[in-house]
């Protein structure tokens, strides 16, 4: 069975940081991209952050540029997004998300930035 947990979401004050956490099993994450989505109420599912097989390389959205960081340990079975300099507009439940042949979602996390 494929599973993507995520963990690590929370309360952050406007400013703050967050460190999260998809902890994947059913099969070896070291040979598979793997990504990073959020979905604030009322929007589409946006695609923020995805990192390669070996973490070599990676990609942003242009609104978390500069103020994310993904990265993975394939030992873990595990990739992360760390989050700093949260605006309330990055709100939203995050999700990681592996492609063909796994294609699966994790259930999300929730990120509420609030004073």
């Amino acid at each position: 069975q494929i599973l993507l947990v995520e963990s690590g979401g929370g309360l952050v004050q406007p400013g703050g940081s967050l460190r999260l956490s998809c902890v994947v099993s059913g099969f070896n994450l070291r040979y598979y991209s793997i990504g990073w989505f959020r979905q604030a109420p009322g929007k589409e599912r946006e695609g923020i952050s995805c990192i390669s097989d070996t973490g070599g390389s990676s990609n942003y959205a242009d609104s978390v540029k500069d103020r994310f960081t993904i990265s993975r340990d394939n030992a873990k079975n595990t990739v992360y997004l760390q989050m700093n300099s949260l605006p309330p507009e990055d709100a939203a439940v995050f999700y990681c998300w592996i492609g063909p042949p796994w294609t699966s979602w994790g259930q999300g996390t929730q990120v509420t930035v609030s004073s």
